[in-house]
């Protein structure tokens, strides 16, 4: 089962599990790098006259920064034992070995809900000239390499297949006939909320029986099908992760089902914009039992 994150209250962080910040052995002096991510600019000069013309502009990665210092007097050996933990996550093969993993940076302000970036960390600098006193500060630089702040909880939803959500006749049926709009959340099964405020990307699973299987985004119309696709029972099962960084498609044997996705799927267009969306999929089951599970992080542009 996996380990129970620690509690963090107003002014703390949370990194490999260990806690910095109000009332911790870890004091935080400063932090920066948690304003506005910088930017990868694509201005160019404009030919024979003045001024540029602004290009697209990409957020670049995300460089945390703490100014920290660990407090513990009269323990050297807790000072010691302290930077070990923190340099422990970031040395797990699971993150340092594997392309595009990350551990989290969870952080908490007052009146603010917990809130975590993605990435590395690519410092850990402690100075041991006053560590018989007690005292080791510290240089710690966290790189998101993913620059949007989400939600510390996941949300998950469930669709059963099949779900006519496009409105329908209003019982008892009786002439004149009136058809609904089907404009409110309870008239329209399927819908998912992303409460922050920014794009965030989902985790799609969908478990059999079920064949040729389309998921759809009903705002955009951006789709992912999966015309060849054949979960033949209901333990077999598909998995589309839009997260930037994994961005794959696995079936349950681990295997990679990238093949199966039709060319004209776009898997990093298929983020959820901030409110509330409806989301459909169509398929072949002929016994109603698949679903379709999402699962996301409400996501936020700023702190």
């Amino acid at each position: 089962m996996p380990v129970p994150l620690p509690e963090l209250t107003d002014w703390q962080y949370e990194l490999g599990g260990v806690l910095m910040g109000a009332d911790t052995s870890i004091q935080v002096i400063e932090t920066t790098g948690l304003g506005r991510p910088p930017s990868r600019e694509n201005d160019a000069d404009q030919p024979s006259m003045d001024g540029v013309f602004a290009g697209p502009d990409y957020y670049a990665g995300r460089q945390v920064q703490f100014d920290a210092a660990i407090r513990i007097p009269g323990d050297p050996a807790a000072c010691h034992d302290v930077v070990v933990a923190l340099q422990a996550a970031a040395d797990a093969q699971a993150v340092r070995l594997t392309g595009g993993a990350t551990m989290p940076l969870r952080i908490l302000r007052p009146g603010r809900p917990v809130k975590r970036l993605h990435g590395r960390l690519r410092k850990l600098d402690p100075e041991y000239k006053q560590v018989i006193h007690g005292y080791v500060p510290l240089d710690i630089e966290f790189l998101a390499t993913d620059p949007t702040f989400y939600a510390d909880t996941q949300t998950t939803t469930e669709i059963p297949l099949g779900w006519l959500t496009g409105g329908g006749f209003k019982a008892p049926v009786s002439a004149p006939i009136y058809v609904q709009s089907g404009t409110t959340a309870a008239d329209r099964p399927g819908w998912v909320v992303n409460q922050g405020t920014g794009d965030t990307w989902p985790v799609i699973r969908i478990t059999g029986p079920v064949a040729t299987v389309t998921v759809t985004h009903v705002a955009s119309g951006r789709q992912l099908s999966l015309p060849t696709l054949n979960l033949t029972s209901s333990s077999q099962w598909i998995e589309i992760d839009t997260r930037p960084g994994y961005r794959t498609i696995t079936r349950e044997n681990g295997g990679n089902a990238a093949t199966l996705l039709a060319p004209a799927s776009r898997i990093d267009l298929f983020s959820l914009p901030p409110g509330q969306s409806e989301m459909r999929w169509t398929g072949f089951d002929s016994t109603n039992t698949a679903r379709m599970r999402l699962t996301w992080r409400d996501a936020y542009t700023a702190l």
